[in-house]
């Protein structure tokens, strides 16, 4: 059977409190054989090794103190089959992308795909012509709330849609503590909103048409952050439909839960309505206070076969697990073909993917929202129309 050999780039929060968690687990299941770490600072990479000396983490850089460049000669060094999990900046996620489509490795990548629908329609063309898997992180496909919403408006249940709100809110701690070397190059709107626009997607199959935008500039740029406290947008999308997108990542610290957020859609024949931060459950310690608990995202349990172990669940870990088992079932079909019918093998399999995952010809469309909502902030909410081939324009 094959084991993959997976490469992370990148050593944030994303990766210390998801990523390589789940990679320990499946590692465990015998679906991977090895785990590399790319990151900027070494420091870094022996924090996580620290942390996670289960996953027998190999580190890069592994001489110098600091290399911007260590993670493309982890991708050189890669051995398949293997998989590129990019967990950067959103700004770096395209050449880092490519890289490892240039090398055919698979690719998972932390939502959005890219900024820029130049860069999504090149990593869709290079990812076809080399057969190459690469899936965006859009974990909230996973949450039963939003998978029922799913089911119920594909089956006719709801009718059609007419307008919907989602709601996405975080903590200021992201861009004052975690992000604070690159919120500037981004915005809540391309770092949160993409999640339901991607969301209105997954559930309509509805396509996006216009995009109007605002954004306002008033905590961070009085601490020295010259980016957006929050920003709004109208979504039209193919039938008509109205979609509203309220962002922001300025919460008081006080905030019960990192993120609230929440999405909702009225329809000809009914309504879907969910808060997905609160759950219904909660604790209240002396250590953490009061705490909106959502044990449906990823948490940690005691293991089921041995309570000195704990073990992680939710649609956090999910939509990862999904993309490992697809790149799996790749490489097990591909693993006594030559390299000709190995390349027809990925091809099919790939074009079977396609249909229901977010792969680049399904990721780009939450990127040519996110890039037209940037270009109506920047005009003041002047309307940017999305054609059918997703080419962007001002009104």
């Amino acid at each position: 059977m094959a084991e993959l050999n997976i490469l992370v780039i990148g050593g944030g929060m994303i990766t210390q409190q998801v990523i390589l968690p789940v990679l320990i687990d499946e590692k465990e299941k015998g679906k991977i054989s090895s785990i590399a770490v790319a990151s900027r600072r070494k420091d870094t990479v022996e924090k996580l090794s620290a942390l996670f000396p289960q996953a027998k983490i190999k580190g890069y850089p592994e001489k110098k103190d600091s290399d911007p460049d260590a993670w493309k000669i982890a991708i050189k060094e890669l051995e398949r089959p293997a998989v590129v999990i990019v967990a950067t900046p959103d700004d770096l996620h395209a050449e880092m992308a490519l890289t490892a489509i240039e090398q055919c490795h698979h690719v998972i990548v932390q939502k959005p795909l890219c900024l820029t629908v130049k860069d999504a329609k090149n990593i869709l063309e290079q990812s076809r012509k080399n057969a190459v898997y690469v899936f965006t992180d859009y974990h909230k496909r996973h949450d039963l709330a939003l998978r029922a919403a799913q089911y119920k408006y594909r089956k006719g249940e709801l009718g059609e849609v007419l307008c919907g709100h989602a709601w996405h809110e975080q903590r200021r701690e992201i861009p004052l503590k975690y992000f604070r070397n690159w919120c500037e190059r981004s915005s809540p709107f391309e770092y949160l909103g993409t999640h339901y626009i991607d969301m209105f997607y997954f559930i309509t199959s509805l396509l996006p048409k216009k995009v109007i935008a605002k954004g306002q500039k008033k905590l961070l740029i009085s601490l020295g952050i010259n980016a957006y406290d929050s920003c709004q947008a109208f979504v039209t999308w193919s039938n008509g439909a109205v979609q509203y997108l309220q962002t922001s990542w300025i919460l008081p610290e006080a905030n019960p839960c990192l993120s609230n957020q929440g999405f909702q859609i009225t329809c000809t024949e009914g309504e879907f309505r969910a808060d997905n931060a609160n759950r219904n459950s909660n604790f209240s310690t002396t250590k953490n206070g009061y705490e909106l608990f959502n044990p449906y995202f990823f948490k940690p349990y005691l293991d089921w076969n041995n309570l000195e172990k704990t073990k992680y669940s939710g649609y956090g870990a999910d939509s990862i697990i999904q993309a490992i088992d697809d790149c799996l079932e790749i490489a097990q079909q591909t693993l006594h073909l030559d390299r000709k019918k190995a390349l027809e093998k990925r091809k099919e399999l790939i074009n079977k993917f396609e249909k229901t995952r977010p792969l680049p010809n399904q990721a780009i469309i939450a990127t040519s929202v996110i890039e037209a909502g940037k270009m109506s902030m920047m005009k003041e909410g002047k309307a940017v129309v999305i054609d059918k081939d997703f080419s962007l324009y001002y009104e």
